[in-house]
């Protein structure tokens, strides 16, 4: 058979070919659906596919592929190559980061959460802790203090948390807790139906879930200070996936972080605390502002003996707990000197 390629011809497959053999798709796993705490992983996706030329994708997903409390064993076995996943979900299986959500360590801006975050990140026993489930730290999700919505008569004081049913995680559950709190921990997406049904009578969320997963909808109150501490909620990557990336498309991917967590910070300082005020407003949703005094005792109540027992529980994990918690307490105290 005559062959009627010319070589110009024959010369363009190989190269449409060779673009095809370097294409790179990723899946990504996440939940609920695009929101503030999304954004960092949405401009990421952005700025890769034009780095490369849409030779290197990140298809998000929310909720298509696993449940968020399974994303970090998703990672591990390879069913996608990234995922956010948050701290408290399984404490067990990501000890090292927890650190970074103990109650009242006093962080008090996402610019700040972000430098510890990463600092945390990349130490030697979070890598290696982490590593485990074959999953690298790629950015981290900084979110504002935490505080609570609720239903049913507003807390005048610490006391009247007393029984109190509140969706906490982490480090929060913990110094809700100490009030006399009776915190539960489930994903955010089963949140609204228990509160609906009684389950739960508050929630504690930083200010774009309460908006979300529609907290406010039927809450009738919201804790203006009472600012426990935050969870944290890591992106990571598949530690095989991110070898096997070509040079280019690894550098497009590591590249961006930076960009996609200054993105994101300016659209929750601007758009998201923007639009809560108004949002509590318009749902007549009263505010509780606790004394200075309710907040110093909440404090000594929770905070000292709170980090004391993650750091003998982790020491026994053979982390370097106090080392850890060393490192994120003096770089706070660092910055807000």
């Amino acid at each position: 058979m005559r062959n009627y390629l010319t070589g110009t011809a024959v010369a363009a497959l190989t190269l449409a070919f060779a673009g095809e053999a370097l294409a790179t798709e990723w899946n990504v796993s996440l939940w609920g659906k695009r929101r503030a705490f999304t954004e960092h992983v949405e401009k990421l996706a952005e700025l890769v596919n034009e780095k490369t030329g849409g030779e290197f994708t990140l298809n998000i997903s929310y909720g298509g592929l696993s449940k968020n409390k399974e994303n970090l064993d998703g990672i591990e076995i390879g069913a996608f190559e990234m995922a956010q996943f948050c701290a408290g979900y399984h404490r067990d299986k990501n000890p090292s980061i927890t650190v970074l959500e103990l109650p009242f360590l006093g962080v008090n801006s996402l610019e700040q959460e972000i430098e510890l975050s990463m600092a945390v990140y990349q130490h030697p026993a979070t890598v290696e802790d982490l590593g485990r489930w074959n999953a690298t730290l790629l950015m981290p999700s900084p979110l504002p203090q935490y505080n609570l919505v609720g239903v049913g008569d507003a807390p005048a004081s610490l006391a009247d948390f007393e029984g109190l049913n509140v969706r906490a995680t982490g480090g929060i559950g913990k110094a809700m807790e100490t009030v006399g709190a009776v915190p539960t921990s489930m994903s955010a997406t089963e949140v609204r139906q228990a509160m609906d049904s009684g389950v739960i009578k508050a929630v504690a969320f930083a200010p774009h879930a309460h908006m979300s997963f529609g907290t406010i909808e039927n809450g009738a109150w919201w804790t203006s200070n009472l600012n426990p501490g935050t969870v944290n909620c890591p992106v990571v990557v598949n530690t095989d996936a991110l070898n096997d990336l070509s040079d280019e498309h690894r550098e497009a991917l590591l590249g961006s972080v930076e960009e996609s967590l200054a993105y994101y910070v300016d659209n929750y300082n601007s758009n998201t605390m923007t639009a809560w005020g108004p949002a509590l407003e318009e749902r007549g949703i009263a505010q509780v502002t606790f004394s200075d005094g309710d907040i110093e005792a909440f404090k000594a109540a929770a905070a000292a003996p709170a980090a004391a027992a993650w750091i003998e529980e982790n020491n026994a994990r053979g982390l370097p707990a106090q080392e850890l918690y060393d490192l994120v307490t003096g770089m706070i105290a660092q910055d807000n000197s």
